[in-house]
């Protein structure tokens, strides 16, 4: 019986090969295949159900900040799109919106159709993340206030000039909550329904302005990754499917090889039958990553890390992987103890097949594991 022999793997693998040796079927391996699939796709479920990610609007890329035409403006202020300075990143684009008015006081840049969105503390967008960059003239704003309209008469503003960077050709990264009392409220504004928005910036004197905007954002939703769990699970039962073929094919093919060239008489359904019950260390090993992954804590993937700007995603990551440090340690544990087992039952195998001594067995079976790793590494 398949389930006696790979049973029998694990608490007598002399025994056990031998016996496989008499009548060797796929059955056992194709078992232990589904089994490690199973497990697999076990253990991201439980990393899903512990991890978030901050959603934005837009979702996917700044599309605010890459179309200028989506914002209105005086007549004599020119808006065009910045191919030379802006925010590189995931999901940043390629450009920076810039406003220029050759002879004034003040931009003000307004955007409309974008709602209703909703920024209640309860359950709306936390946060409102911006980029803006002063470039003329040098001397600082006297003014920067952003104004969040539910429709033309009823809306909020903020007071930013005390937030930025007065220095001129500097990106200023604006972290700006939304639906608390640091807001002034005008007529009957609702955070259930905010459809536009307005960035006014003025000077003192008059001259020429300069300005530009990237990277328009609505934050600090943190949204389930088991909302797309199906697609996660179907994807890695796939994944692992195509991962233990991919190891069982080549470390049996390279075990098969380097016994021939070590004289050794065997059959190449018989190596690749013995090597796939080697194999029911994946299984353990996913059994083993399941149980770990159980005592990750809640993960919390932040903008900063989603929008992937050099350093800040840098730290981001970081501190995901300080929280995730103890995990780490006991899945490389894990991950070292499933190598040695691994390379002991191949040993057992290839010394079952070939009567090779203890010595030369684990030569085959260390040097054929860990070339099969390192292929494994470049093909999944």
């Amino acid at each position: 019986m398949p389930i006696k022999e790979i049973l029998k793997t694990i608490y007598a693998p002399h025994k056990a090969f031998r016996e496989i040796l008499q009548n060797p079927r796929y059955l056992g391996p194709i078992i232990i295949m589904i089994l490690f699939s199973a497990a697999s796709l076990a253990s991201t479920y439980v990393i899903l159900t512990k991890t978030f990610s901050e959603g934005t609007l837009p979702e996917t890329t700044d599309e605010w900040t890459e179309n200028p035409a989506l914002w209105q403006t005086p007549d004599d202020c020119i808006v065009k799109a910045n191919f030379e300075d802006y925010i590189a990143g995931r999901i940043y684009g390629n450009r920076s919106i810039e406003f220029f008015l050759e002879n004034g006081t003040e931009i003000s840049a307004s955007l409309g159709d974008i709602g209703p969105i909703n920024c209640s503390i309860n359950k709306g967008y936390s946060k409102l993340y911006l980029r803006i960059k002063l470039i003329e003239p040098q001397t600082p704003p006297e003014n920067l206030s952003l104004y969040l309209y539910s429709s033309p008469e009823d809306y909020f503003y903020r007071d930013l000039t005390a937030e930025i960077n007065k220095t001129s050709m500097v990106w200023n990264n604006l972290t700006i909550p939304l639906g608390d009392d640091s807001w002034n409220r005008v007529g009957n504004a609702d955070w259930t329904r905010i459809n536009g928005l307005k960035l006014v910036t003025s000077w003192p004197e008059s001259s020429s302005l300069r300005i530009l905007v990237d990277g328009l954002f609505f934050g600090g939703v943190f949204k389930p990754a088991m909302d797309q769990a199906t697609d996660y699970l179907t994807s890695n039962f796939a994944y692992a499917f195509m991962q233990f073929i991919i190891r069982w094919v080549f470390l049996a093919g390279i075990a098969h090889i380097m016994c021939k060239s070590f004289k050794g008489n065997v059959v190449w359904r018989v190596t690749l039958i013995l090597i796939g019950f080697a194999l029911i260390t994946m299984f353990f090993q996913a059994l083993a990553n399941t149980a770990a992954f159980t005592l990750l804590p809640t993960l919390k993937y932040p903008f900063q890390y989603i929008g992937g700007v050099e350093g800040e995603a840098a730290v981001a990551y970081q501190k995901l992987m300080e929280e995730t440090q103890f995990v780490n340690q006991i899945f490389t544990y894990i991950q070292a103890v499933t190598m040695i087992w691994t390379v002991l039952l191949c040993t057992f195998a290839i010394r079952s097949m070939t009567e090779f001594s203890w010595s030369k067995s684990l030569l085959v079976a260390t040097v054929a594991y860990f070339l099969t790793l390192t292929l494994e590494g470049f093909l999944v």
